[in-house]
């Protein structure tokens, strides 16, 4: 029996300050064995030569431009602008493997009560994915995500946190807390690139308040549903 296999995605890649990087994102998208039906970065308000680097590349990409307000807002506002059934998300740091996209429509065609599916993921530094002591881990990440279209008006925007950490995880429990079902491949499918200066590299107090807030948030929910069910 042939696998069934889902079309019609698109992609949203939030971008601030990543003229380093952006170009090999963006190839790692392009290199798909599935090919996308739309492409979206959205600058968040760069200072540096992103949307430059862009343009020289001559793509079939749309940029929309923003005052910076955060990755969670440049992913919404991404988001919004695509109507494709399936989007799929990309940190402007990060790289997909070519067949990644490939293996996450056909698991959506499987399980088609599955709101979303993510995928592993394998770290790496610098300019160096090959790097055999690279470490690897589910990756519950934007990079990693491909999510239904019409999940999202129900779960609403993706909140930036205070110091720019921890939007993502945010959203996801949300995703949950609605009884939604997300899935998590084992294979490695994504690349996640730690550099300085990125919002994931190392531990900042600042940034990390993020995570706080996160958690915070969550256990309000968790009080508000259990005083609405009592």
């Amino acid at each position: 029996m042939a696998v069934p296999v889902m079309a019609g995605y698109g992609v949203v890649i939030p971008a601030f300050n990543a003229a380093d990087t952006i170009g090999a994102a963006l190839n790692s998208v392009l290199a798909q064995t599935a090919k996308a039906e739309a492409i979206v970065v959205v600058d968040d308000g760069s200072t540096d030569d992103t949307a430059a680097v862009i343009d020289a590349m001559n793509l079939p990409v749309t940029v929309l431009r923003q005052d910076n307000a955060g990755p969670g807002s440049a992913t919404t506002r991404g988001i919004a602008a695509l109507s494709t059934p399936l989007i799929a998300t990309l940190d402007a740091d990060d790289l997909w493997l070519p067949d990644k996209i490939e293996q996450q429509l056909a698991y959506l065609g499987r399980h088609p009560g599955t709101a979303g599916v993510f995928t592993h993921w394998r770290t790496f530094r610098g300019d160096r994915p090959d790097l055999p002591e690279a470490t690897s881990g589910a990756g519950w990440s934007r990079t990693t995500m491909m999510i239904r279209q019409q999940v999202v008006p129900s779960i609403g925007p993706i909140i930036d946190p205070p110091g720019g950490r921890g939007e993502m995880i945010d959203w996801i429990a949300r995703v949950r807390e609605a009884g939604l079902a997300l899935a998590m491949l084992d294979n490695v499918l994504a690349l996640r690139r730690i550099r300085p200066g990125s919002l994931s590299y190392g531990r900042d107090p600042a940034r990390d308040r993020g995570y706080l807030q996160v958690a915070r948030l969550a256990m309000q929910r968790r009080a508000q549903n259990k005083a609405g069910s009592s």
